[in-house]
């Protein structure tokens, strides 16, 4: 998948804001403050980390392998994946999909925005 039309998919969402972390040289996408998305670089590949719930990121593992526990997050939520591997474009925009309702329930129950 090509990171570009990955991005500019993810800034469509509604409340969409895009940051910088220098410390981890990732490019964040929030809606309203909340974490939904974070592109960077993993062993030099593009790599794309998503939020879901401890099931559906457990499940994800299980059957891809380029689906991994999160080197930054909260493992338990946080997968990423290789933008570059197996997972169909289709596939990685329902990923972001459900990471960023995932981001909408945390807003909506008020749960602290650090997800780091």
């Amino acid at each position: 998948m090509n990171t570009s039309d990955l991005l500019t998919y993810c800034m469509s969402k509604p409340g969409a804001e895009q940051s910088f972390k220098e410390c981890w040289q990732a490019t964040q996408i929030k809606s309203e403050g909340v974490l939904f998305a974070m592109l960077y670089e993993v062993k030099g590949r593009p790599a794309l980390s998503l939020k879901a719930t401890p099931a559906l990121a457990e499940l994800l593992r299980e059957e891809h392998n380029d689906v991994f526990p999160s080197e930054y997050l909260n493992k338990s939520h946080w997968s990423t994946l290789w933008l570059d591997g197996s997972l169909k474009d289709s596939q990685i925009y329902y990923l972001v999909d459900a990471s960023w309702q995932q981001a909408d329930a945390t807003r909506e129950a008020g749960v602290n925005h650090d997800d780091h």
